[in-house]
């Protein structure tokens, strides 16, 4: 499979056919105890879609401060988030928090969601090439959580897309 087309629609069904819940628990494990998460301070991840690794147990680590991404036009912000805060659901069908945006600049890490991802840390997202753009921007650290069966040899890529530091799975 070279298309990207096709290689959304079958990550889609692969992750259907997971439990995701026990993955994102291990996965979640994972990434608290990486050398990344552990150096940070000032973390953005992502909140779940259907069918996502759902990472939101790590916002009961007290030491972080914790952000989720409000998309605006073509643009990322990074807003502040902590348990309990007023979410929105955004024209993507994301869940949006409410809180006015911050510089990306005091992001130490980057947690970034996707479908389907190749050693190589390139990663297939939905298609809006929003991580893409700001990921070229910025300078933090990244970390793509991944289930395993999900992690391919190698991706088609462009010139524009941006590959991530670490990839964790539940492995």
């Amino acid at each position: 499979m070279d298309n990207k087309t096709d290689l959304r629609i079958w990550a889609k069904s692969i992750r259907k056919s997971l439990n995701i819940g026990e993955i994102s628990r291990k996965i979640s494990f994972n990434i608290k105890n990486s050398e990344s998460y552990q150096e940070s301070e000032n973390i953005m991840l992502f909140y779940p879609k259907s069918y996502e690794v759902n990472l939101l147990s790590l916002l009961d680590d007290e030491k972080k401060q914790f952000y989720l991404p409000k998309v605006f036009e073509d643009k990322i912000l990074v807003c502040p988030f902590k348990k309990g805060d007023e979410l929105n659901v955004s024209e993507f069908n994301i869940k949006e928090p409410c809180t006015a945006a911050v510089s990306a600049d005091i992001l130490d890490l980057v947690i970034v969601p996707a479908l389907i991802a190749d050693k190589r840390g390139y990663r297939l997202g939905y298609g809006g090439g929003f991580y893409d753009r700001f990921l070229a921007e910025y300078n933090a650290r990244t970390i793509l959580p991944i289930p395993s069966r999900l992690l391919i040899d190698k991706l088609p890529n462009c010139e524009y897309d941006i590959p991530i530091d670490v990839i964790i799975t539940e492995l």
